[in-house]
């Protein structure tokens, strides 16, 4: 590298970046995969072949690809969007449930099987890696994705070669924002334009046209052929080669030296960090060595093989209506919300609510308070109080959780749930309803369900009387 035009980027402390209070989410887009570690202990050979046995003593799942690069960057405390396609399949059931607590989830559709690499290790050493899985992303952008695209802070693009990069170029067409390429041997050129990219030497050299000698020369030759702002090529322990449009050669090195160590997802955390620190207002430079430095003291505490997730099933039943509304979007099921009083519940609200679970794969009843329910019904009402109705609802099986509102309608309440389909006792057909506006908005289904003849709580409350 030639001295008189290269200079030595040394790591800046956190305080580099520049908060921009008013950035949008990062919003991650490529393909996801399982990565499940099998630990164990091996002291023996095999009898019947020259191959250590392992005593497996744990199994950890968690996200790989774009899912791990998400995971790291809501971990740093972003609000983190991930468009990414993931399978309707046992494994991208399990994907799902580690992903849809800490990031916001944009579910697109797979064609094949969920990819799935299994490593076995023993005592820090990967001993043999089990792939799985030949799913690539069917092309159908979202709505969804589009909006979430329209209010991004910064873009990353995780590529690893399952075509979900395709579907970029197009979502990213006339983005504004800072968009940052993690290219795949085996993935799309990235798209010209963007503000970095960050390839491994290997990489870099594939994209290179011709014959190219180094880390250095592929940083400025893909700056010049793919209009990029700056390529950051990463050269593992020793940092990064950074080519900026219009500037000198840089040499990034890493704050600490982490030779030997399990290298596993150290571009995802690099490529991550970078984003971040560009949406928060960085210049390339200064998000480089940022990225740089995180990546270099992620694989010294050990890598991904260090990054533990809670998982959550849908079967699981969590506590809010808003956690089963998220986990039922990521797990890509269909959920149903009713609303209404429940007071003193009798078989017409229950066969009504067995009827509406069974149309979808989860079901939300948004309840009045106290206060509604009184300006609605009257003084006299209601005989049994919103804790009571709650707990009552929640102990049937066909419920997955209950939503209280206050207004006079739940209307407010549907637009916080996003529900698929809203349904309704057949005392309301024909009518307009008070919520119909949203549900248009939302393009939710509205159901209308007939009742049990004779079962109502006016007719049970004079019956008592």
């Amino acid at each position: 590298m030639d001295p008189q035009r290269s200079e030595d980027i040394r790591h800046s402390p956190s305080s580099a970046r520049k908060t921009n209070a008013v950035a949008g989410p990062l919003v991650v887009i490529g393909d996801t995969l399982l990565d499940v570690d099998v630990e164990g202990e091996t002291e023996r050979l095999c009898p019947d072949a020259p191959v250590p046995v392992v005593d497996v003593a744990a199994e950890q799942a968690r996200p790989g690809g774009a899912g791990l690069a998400a995971l790291l960057a809501a971990r740093d405390g972003a609000d983190v969007v991930l468009i990414t396609a993931i399978g309707d399949d046992p494994d991208g059931h399990r994907l799902c449930g580690l992903l849809s607590e800490e990031v916001e989830l944009i579910r697109l559709p797979l064609r094949g099987a969920t990819v799935r690499k299994t490593r076995v290790r023993a005592r820090g050493q990967t001993l043999v890696r089990l792939d799985a899985g030949d799913g690539t992303a069917r092309y159908a952008p979202s709505r969804e994705a589009v909006e979430a695209i329209g209010r991004a802070g910064a873009v990353l693009v995780s590529d690893y070669g399952r075509g979900v990069a395709r579907m970029a170029r197009e979502l990213l067409r006339d983005v504004a924002v800072p968009v940052v390429w993690d290219p795949h041997p085996r993935g799309e050129r990235p798209m010209p334009g963007c503000a970095l990219l960050t390839p491994s030497e290997a990489e870099a050299r594939a994209l290179c046209q011709g014959a190219c000698h180094g880390p250095d020369q592929a940083a400025r030759r893909l700056v010049r052929d793919l209009r990029a702002g700056a390529v950051a090529v990463t050269t593992g322990a020793c940092g990064a080669a950074l080519a900026v449009q219009g500037g000198p050669l840089t040499r990034v090195p890493p704050p600490v030296r982490a030779g030997g160590r399990d290298a596993c997802g150290a571009g995802d955390r690099l490529a991550a960090a970078a984003a971040l620190a560009l949406r928060d207002g960085a210049d390339v430079r200064d998000a480089v060595a940022i990225g740089v430095g995180e990546a270099s003291r992620f694989v010294e505490r050990g890598g991904a093989a260090t990054i533990k997730v809670r998982e959550q099933r849908l079967g699981d039943r969590p506590r809010t209506a808003l956690e089963v509304a998220g986990l039922t979007r990521a797990y890509g099921g269909r959920l149903i919300a009713t609303g209404g009083c429940f007071d003193l519940l009798h078989a017409g609200h229950v066969s009504l609510l067995r009827r509406a679970r069974a149309l979808g794969d989860a079901l939300v009843v948004c309840v009045n308070s106290d206060e509604s329910v009184r300006r609605l019904k009257g003084p006299s009402r209601p005989i049994v109080d919103v804790r009571d109705r709650v707990e009552v609802l929640r102990a049937l099986g066909c419920v997955d959780a209950v939503l209280v509102f206050d207004e006079d309608t739940p209307a407010a309440a549907i637009e916080r749930l996003r529900p698929d389909a809203w349904v309704k006792g057949g005392d309301y057909e024909g009518e307009l309803l008070p919520e119909s506006e949203v549900l248009g908005r939302l393009g939710a289904e509205t159901v209308v369900l007939s009742t049990l003849p004779g079962r109502s709580t006016t007719n049970l409350i004079r019956e008592i009387q």
